[in-house]
């Protein structure tokens, strides 16, 4: 995790478990001098709706005036992860063993950076796949972005 993200989630975290909804994760991409940051907020209970992404967006834009962390203009949206929630953490792979993930990497590994497949566990930082029944164990810093890929049956 890049220090931006760590500050920025280190601000943002209170505030959504302060309204009552798990963070699950944020994105942030600094486009010149336009940004965009995008805070993802769950509720196992009751789901996410557009009044409690408003209500957290609310609390968000207040704290962010006053932090001040992000210097340019920025974007700032606030979601649910849904169907094809992005995973940001171990626990969150974890908790999603036996469901199907597209995992992209920073860099070529074993001269691929995409894989589809089932998630098998997580051992130690790093996180088991199996893809065509074959089993990689890909190192969690190495994963740029992961998605669960959602099941209609």
């Amino acid at each position: 995790m890049s220090a931006k993200l760590k500050q920025l989630e280190d601000i943002l975290r209170p505030v959504v478990e302060g309204l009552g909804y798990e963070f699950w994760g944020i994105e942030y991409r600094s486009q010149g001098q336009h940004s965009m940051l995008r805070v993802f907020i769950d509720d196992a209970e009751n789901g996410i709706g557009i009044d409690d992404c408003e209500k957290v967006s609310r609390q968000i834009s207040g704290v962010m005036d006053v932090e001040d962390p992000i210097q340019v203009e920025y974007t700032l949206e606030v979601s649910s992860p849904g169907m094809d929630r992005p995973l940001f953490t171990l626990a969150q792979y974890q908790s999603f063993v036996g469901h199907q993930v597209q995992i992209r990497l920073r860099m070529a590994f074993e001269g691929r950076r995409k894989f589809q497949g089932l998630i098998k566990g997580v051992e130690g930082d790093e996180v088991v796949i199996v893809v065509d029944d074959h089993e990689y164990l890909l190192p969690f810093d190495s994963i740029e972005k992961a998605n669960i890929m959602p099941v209609f049956e």
